[in-house]
């Protein structure tokens, strides 16, 4: 994953909801009806929220009837994963070469 593909899931997950979403999906596949049920949000404020996450590929959709499901990608989470796994910091604070 690089940096750009990062940023995009950063930036979709800096909703409250979205990241709610995130965490419910955790356990599974689930129903628009059943994010629905947990949140105080319309049906067409949900779309745009699963609109976000699908973009980013974080989120997949299918269609069964007139039913949407959403479950997460695992290989685009555990990408997202490394990539953050990949920052570090130091404590060699206040050493700079310049003068």
């Amino acid at each position: 994953m690089n940096a750009i593909d990062a940023a995009l899931i950063c930036k979709s997950l800096s909703d409250a909801n979205r990241l709610q979403i995130i965490e419910m999906l955790g356990d599974g596949e689930k129903c628009a009806c059943e994010l629905l049920e947990r949140f105080n949000i319309t049906q067409p404020t949900l779309s745009y929220h699963m609109k976000k996450l699908t973009e980013t590929g974080l989120v997949e959709m299918r269609k069964e009837g007139k039913w949407s499901y959403y479950h997460i990608n695992c290989e685009t989470l555990q990408a997202y994963k490394a990539f953050v796994d990949k920052l570090s910091c130091t404590a060699d604070v206040g050493q700079h070469i310049c003068q």
